[in-house]
């Protein structure tokens, strides 16, 4: 391909020519972009898209945005060279998913179930059956399959040209042999990149308002240069090819056995046999070669030999001819192998598509066409709170934690993911000041977005242990003895990973009351618990906002949303006089919750904590065991409670003397369990779980929290009025998020259980937990009319059910919590 002359400006700049940049430049150019430049440093697909394995099989995720896009990537192959006249090689031969083990059973049968709602035609087959579609596996030792037809093998090589075919008729530019050196920038803003081409080497500059960082391997450095965080890091990824075996269907169906790390389609006539296997070898962890284009890496045979011993003697034929590749290639993974996508947090315009921890073709369609959407409106249109880039932290980029996290996590590919298993590389990057405590106390400790935090406690000496599994471990046993210590006495949590900003300045009142949806500058020592909203009256974060004075407030989100909302809030204050302090690791959080947390908070201040002098929602300096404390009256459990925040410093001696001031009455430490069954009775939200940034909170049932005749109104309020308005035309509101209870004690729920009304599927369980007090399994559900309005009435017309695994349970719903609905217990 000649390279033409570089153009002096652009619209968009895309730097880099994998199967990503080409389906973003195609689904911008289809979105009436066409002002589009991509540049590619060598030739298209040169990085890791050319050496693919080309699978595109949906079935295996319960995240709703994961499978639109799979599913949408899998129609754009099959219709693409209609379109373009270029073939993808897409080819739905099908997919069998083998479940050796009870734990992938049962995963797989919610997966199922969950991915059958959203669309993706999937049946669960018998051993024999498998053997049927594909004989040359040994299927006696397998429990089930499941069988999706309609998935199947793609070539990565003609997909991407077919792509970039695509976007070139429509007047895209893509441009090969060029390197972009540099994003340049100006209050903090894109402007334009800079470049050397390959022939010459010399510079050149181009102006532009977008650019989008498809860089692949290279996303990190690129990205550093601006000083962003996109921990993405290259690992080893082998599969082999054998010779000609007699008889291989070229049409037989793609075959997966996670648990023998392998993955098994027809290639030329011979057997591919690709790996996942559970402890992997990062590549060149402190950079990637510049010139690294169509390359391999020597293949570390000593390493692989166990895995691909086990891989292969599934499909024992395979071990019977010879080997015509061993191929050994990078794929680029991150610390949580989820894709790191958006607007970087602090320049504007400047979008970021990369990490695709190895499903890059079978994502690139979707993606390529959300993030065409959200460059070209300003938002995304699905949910991308666990996707968004600016989720990442710094320690996440430094060289050590890449390399330890990477061996780890691509091992998980083909894990189970059976309830309680957890990362064990990279550990203990943020302590909470009173770690040492929750160790002394039995505190089983879980990863919460870096820091260490207790799920629950074993007892003071003891050391805790547990095994991950879908059913009931004996570790619960403590989970409710938490649970009922706050519900009826008092209980202390440590919870000082939650974000925490103090925002000061002349404009902090002003910049916060517009960007807030509730009225956040009323009194001062008052706690304003608002949401941000997009343009579009979507929820963008979840907090409370506390006025301490005119010009200083506190504001504190969860761990999950902690980038988002300083990124969020960094583009609302741009010039105004506001200063944003991240001052997380500065106070521990304390909360000390429960009927009777008053009575002991009262024995360590001389603080007036009586409700008439303490009201609800109020927060103020006080003493608390000889240390100035912001305390403030606010609870997530649903009971009477106290958030303190403690200096860093004197975390220990605050927690310290509630622990010893708590004997008289009888506090218990409580765990990150009882946390999530506390709150979910009482149906409190947590954004980036049960509420996305694609819901009004008019539908999540978070109206009471707007304040639509502020003056001077907020960000989203008019579209926020004139969805109302509709819903007013309508009868009532086209979709709801409902609190949901199964009548059995016994069955257990935990994330995309699908929800039914008279036998009719209407939508899923977002977050869920165990109710201790409610006495079985409570859940938040979105639900949706079907034409019909979600109202009280029509919940209570249904007959209700949840399906757990392929079977379905009476439940009860209902729009009020069902704990303590009129909130009587945390305003006494």
């Amino acid at each position: 391909m000649t390279t033409p002359a570089l153009p002096d400006r652009a619209r968009v700049v895309i730097i880099g020519g994998g199967v990503i940049g080409c389906s973003i430049a195609y689904h911008l150019a289809h979105e009436g972009w066409t002002d589009v430049v991509l540049l590619e440093r060598d030739r298209l697909t040169s990085g890791t898209t050319w050496h693919a394995a080309g699978l595109m099989t949906c079935f295996g995720s319960t995240s709703e945005t994961s499978t639109a896009i799979r599913l949408y990537s899998r129609e754009l192959y099959a219709r693409l060279e209609e379109e373009t006249g270029q073939a993808t090689g897409f080819k739905p031969v099908g997919l069998i998913e083998a479940a050796a083990d009870a734990d992938r059973l049962e995963e797989y049968r919610r997966v199922a179930t969950f991915q059958r709602h959203l669309g993706l035609e999937v049946d669960e087959i018998s051993p024999t059956e498998m053997a049927e579609l594909f004989p040359w596996a040994r299927t006696d030792d397998l429990l089930a399959g499941f069988h999706v037809p309609g998935d199947g093998r793609v070539n990565p090589v003609d997909v991407t040209t077919a792509l970039a075919k695509g976007a070139r008729q429509l007047g895209v530019r893509l441009v090969e042999g060029v390197s972009v050196d540099e994003v340049r920038t100006a209050r903090g803003a894109v402007t334009g990149v800079r470049v050397s081409t390959g022939s010459t080497g010399e510079s050149h500059d181009i102006e532009c308002e977008y650019v989008v960082n498809c860089a692949g391997m290279w996303a990190r450095e690129l990205g550093a240069q601006n000083g962003l965080v996109i921990p993405n890091q290259a690992a080893e990824h082998y599969y082999l090819i054998t010779d000609t075996i007699e008889g291989l269907d070229p049409d037989a169906p793609v075959f997966e056995d996670p648990a023998s790390y392998g993955y098994y389609r027809e290639e030329g006539g011979g057997m591919m046999v690709g790996l996942f296997e559970p402890q992997a070898a990062p590549w060149k962890v402190d950079g990637i070669p510049a010139d690294f284009s169509f390359g391999k890496i020597p293949p570390d045979w000593d390493r692989m030999a166990p895995f691909l011993e086990k891989a292969m003697a599934r499909v024992p034929v395979t071990l019977d001819v010879g080997v015509r590749t061993f191929f050994c290639g990078p794929e680029s993974f991150t610390p949580d192998l989820a894709p790191a996508v958006g607007e970087a947090p602090g320049i504007r315009n400047y979008f970021v598509a990369a990490g695709m921890n190895s499903v890059g073709i079978l994502s690139a369609g979707g993606l390529g066409r959300v993030m065409a959407h959200w460059i070209t409106t300003g938002r995304p249109d699905v949910d991308v709170t666990g996707f968004n880039v600016d989720r990442f932290r710094p320690y996440q980029a430094d060289d050590g934690y890449r390399a330890a996290r990477t061996t780890e996590i691509l091992g998980t590919v083909y894990a189970a993911h059976t309830p309680g298993k957890q990362l064990h590389s990279a550990r203990g990057m943020l302590l909470s000041p009173v770690h040492e405590r929750l160790v002394d106390q039995g505190g089983h400790l879980r990863e919460v977005s870096g820091w260490e935090g207790a799920d629950w406690f074993a007892g003071a000496g003891a050391t805790p242990s547990a095994e991950p599994t879908w059913g009931r471990a004996p570790w619960f046993a403590q989970w409710e003895a938490e649970h009922r210590a706050v519900r009826e006495g008092v209980g202390l949590m440590d919870m000082s990973f939650m974000a925490k900003l103090r925002v000061s300045g002349a404009d902090a009142g002003a910049v916060l009351d517009r960007v807030s949806a509730g009225p956040v500058t009323a009194s001062a020592e008052t706690i304003t618990y608002t949401q941000w909203l997009d343009e579009g009256g979507r929820i963008e974060a979840d907090l409370t906002v506390t006025k301490l004075a005119d010009d200083d407030f506190w504001v504190v989100a969860s761990d999950t949303a902690h980038g988002h909302a300083l990124a969020w809030l960094g583009r609302a204050v741009g010039s105004s006089d506001v200063r944003v302090e991240d001052v997380t690791a500065d106070y521990a959080q304390l909360n000390v919750q429960g009927p009777r947390s008053r009575e002991l908070l009262a024995s360590l201040t001389a603080a007036d904590l009586s409700t008439e002098a303490f009201g609800f929602r109020t927060a103020r300096w006080i003493d608390v065991a000889g240390v100035e404390v912001l305390c403030a009256r606010i609870t997530y459990l649903g009971e009477l409670g106290y958030e303190l925040y403690v200096p860093a410093g004197s975390g220990l001696k605050v927690y310290d003397a509630l622990q010893a001031a708590g004997t008289a009455y009888d506090l218990e430490p409580v765990g990150l369990k009882a946390l999530a069954s506390l709150r979910m009775e009482k149906g409190y939200r947590d954004f980036g779980h049960d509420i996305d940034n694609t819901d009004c909170p008019l539908e999540v049932g978070l109206g009471f929290a707007l304040a639509l005749d502020k003056p001077g109104g907020f960000v989203g309020r008019e579209a926020v009025l004139e969805r109302r308005a509709a819903n007013a035309a309508r009868g009532g509101m086209a979709q709801r998020l409902v609190q949901v209870r199964l009548l059995d004690p016994e069955p257990l729920l935990f994330h995309a259980e699908v929800v039914h009304r008279d036998g009719v599927p209407v939508g899923y369980v977002r977050a869920a937990s165990y109710g201790w007090t409610l006495g079985s399994a409570v859940g938040l559900a979105f639900v949706s009319g079907g034409g019909a309005p979600v109202t009280a009435d029509w919940l209570a017309a249904g007959s209700w059910e949840v399906d757990v695994a392929g079977v379905r349970h009476p439940i009860e719903v209902s729009l009020r919590p069902m704990y303590d609905p009129t909130s009587a217990r945390i305003r006494v």
